[in-house]
């Protein structure tokens, strides 16, 4: 069992060498992870700020790897609202996320303008700004047998950068398309006498889904999220999710060369859901005994105005 931990924070380590490389760019970073993006939209495109018709409240936990000593966990609060203006939403979102001695936070502000489209479509534009933080403790990295070069740096506390972002978001009441980079500036977090450096990369993201009525009581949801960051490879998501009598939400999803996850949801009201996802990795790290796959969970709570007059809560 000490051995097996041991492993773990080696491969840890061999992770976070590549993170913060003596002498090199990382030109490939990424923003945080998510399988039950179809939930939290809001966090790779501005452009669904307001969308959903009433203000919409969300929080996201996921741990990454768990069992893993310092893997990585993400915690996410957002809220979006339409506002009075015709057309106009507007949204605010905080985004923590850790691995090993690194910690980045952003502070986002959405801001989003929609148009109709046809009677039944719509289409909006959004722009994203971000404050980020990033901290990194060089003293802690000792614990994960890296690089004493990097161990020996000065430990950063809240080093500030801005960033800007920008989406489009198309949607009727069963289908929906967006086209997103939530963080357009390539930021290079140290300075060129440093021995490393970290450099933000655009990640543009593809996000669709369709809602099938296979009969009164079944809905049908297939979705798709791409994500493209220069350096990485490219990852794809798919998910199938059923919906049974408007309340209990299960399904499947797949993520290409990475994982298989399991998806359950409950609506305990028209206003409030609950999202749990297990990620399992298909990578030499899965198969480790140390690594007990990926956990999420998500609440989220709508203030539905007019229940009265309201057919169903939307799947998206």
């Amino acid at each position: 069992m000490i051995v097996e931990k041991k492993r773990g924070k080696l491969i840890l380590g061999l992770f976070l060498s590549c993170f913060l490389a003596a002498t090199t760019h990382v030109s490939a970073q990424q923003d945080a992870q998510y399988t039950q993006y179809m939930y939290n939209t809001v966090s790779v495109n501005p452009a669904y700020a307001g969308s959903r018709g009433h203000l919409s409240i969300a929080a996201l936990y996921r741990n990454q790897w768990v069992g893993l000593d310092g893997a990585p966990e993400t915690q996410t609060l957002n809220l979006h609202t339409p506002m009075g203006y015709r057309g106009v939403g507007l949204g605010v979102s905080i985004v923590n996320d850790k691995i090993g001695p690194t910690s980045e936070t952003y502070f986002d502000v959405d801001f989003s303008y929609t148009i109709q489209t046809s009677y039944s479509s719509k289409l909006s534009f959004g722009l994203k700004a971000s404050a980020h933080m990033l901290d990194i403790r060089f003293s802690e990295l000792d614990e994960f047998e890296i690089d004493p070069q990097l161990q020996a740096q000065q430990d950063i506390q809240n080093q500030f950068s801005p960033n800007i972002g920008a989406g489009v978001y198309y949607h009727t009441d069963r289908f929906y398309a967006g086209f997103s980079a939530p963080r357009i500036l390539e930021t290079t977090h140290f300075d060129e006498s440093s021995i490393s450096t970290a450099k933000e990369q655009v990640n543009w993201y593809l996000i669709t889904g369709y809602v099938y009525d296979i009969n009164p009581f079944l809905k049908f949801k297939p979705t798709l999220l791409t994500k493209l960051v220069q350096g990485a490879p490219l990852q794809v998501d798919v998910s199938a999710n059923f919906m049974f009598n408007e309340k209990f939400i299960g399904g499947v999803a797949y993520r290409w060369d990475a994982a298989f996850s399991g998806l359950f949801g409950f609506r305990i009201s028209d206003e409030m859901l609950i999202g749990v996802a297990y990620d399992r990795e298909i990578t030499d790290l899965g198969a480790t005994s140390f690594n007990d796959g990926s956990f999420e969970i998500i609440v989220r709570y709508d203030f539905i105005r007019n229940i009265g007059n309201l057919k169903s809560p939307r799947f998206f």
